[in-house]
């Protein structure tokens, strides 16, 4: 198959999948999801992406009828029926299926989806991006990976428009995260990394940059920074599990960033050099 979607046990293609008109995700985006890429057919980080996912489920309140390893299994062996084992890897569960009511019954079956097409990654890092800041007008659930993407939505097109590749999300003067990707800075030999609170999800390339910067014998740092001490950073960095460590050269049309390619180097060597010893097969 050149894709593939899943529902609820049903493996078809794409554009044949159908869903119930009373699936929750419908009406409310009642649900969550995560995602990785996937290379040989190996996801990427793949136990820590099920435990944000899981995480995220409890949060909201969604009662899984599956288990993690099942999760697991089940991601590993449809990733076998796609002709490329370069692979985005999407899935989400939603409440489940009922005639369309804000409130519940906490006995309603979830339903999975999943869907796997090709993916080609740019893990070069000689690319850097163009950037805008936005304020950050999303609800209080950041640290939950929600179906509700309206305002990332509208962020991104925003940046589409003006031919950038991400959005910079602050509250006031504090940088949150971007549209879809976190962002940290590196500054005087410190990676530092917005904390895990309500306002930032906790991203896997972010988990992995800090460690592969402690490894690195750089300093760590885990605290807010403001929009004017990301302008003045060494380097800035956008990090998602398709994106690892890209770096930004623009930000609202204000030349940021190439003052440290020496650690960003150092850097990216040892994350994408991580990605490629995971996903090598035996």
């Amino acid at each position: 198959m050149e894709n593939l979607a899943y529902y609820n046990g049903k493996v078809t293609h794409l554009s044949e999948m159908m869903v119930p008109f009373n699936d929750r995700s419908h009406f409310f985006g009642d649900g969550v999801y995560d995602a990785s890429v996937a290379r040989n057919r190996i996801i990427f980080k793949l136990e820590d992406h099920i435990e944000r996912f899981f995480n995220s489920m409890a949060l909201i309140d969604i009662q899984p009828d599956f288990t993690k390893n099942e999760l697991k299994e089940l991601l590993q062996n449809l990733c076998q029926k796609l002709e490329t084992g370069d692979l985005f890897v999407y899935f989400q569960v939603s409440r489940g299926t009922a005639v369309r009511n804000h409130s519940y019954d906490r006995t309603i079956k979830p339903n999975l989806a999943i869907y796997m097409i090709p993916w080609t990654g740019d893990f070069s890092g000689s690319r850097r991006l163009k950037l805008m800041t936005a304020p950050d007008h999303r609800f209080e659930f950041c640290h939950i990976k929600t179906l509700n993407l309206l305002p990332n939505v509208l962020a991104t097109q925003a940046a589409t428009a003006q031919g950038l590749d991400e959005v910079v999300y602050h509250r006031e003067q504090r940088v949150t995260e971007c549209a879809h990707s976190n962002i940290s800075i590196l500054t005087n030999g410190v990676f530092q990394t917005a904390p895990l609170d309500h306002w930032i999800l906790p991203g896997i390339a972010r988990k992995y940059l800090l460690l592969a910067s402690q490894s690195l014998g750089f300093g760590i740092s885990e605290k807010p920074f403001t929009i004017e001490e990301m302008l003045a950073a060494d380097e800035i960095i956008v990090s998602s599990s398709g994106t690892l460590c890209a770096p930004v050269s623009e930000i609202d049309g204000c030349v940021v960033g190439g003052r440290d390619p020496e650690r960003l180097q150092r850097l990216q060597t040892k994350i994408y050099q991580d990605f490629f010893k995971e996903t090598d097969i035996d």
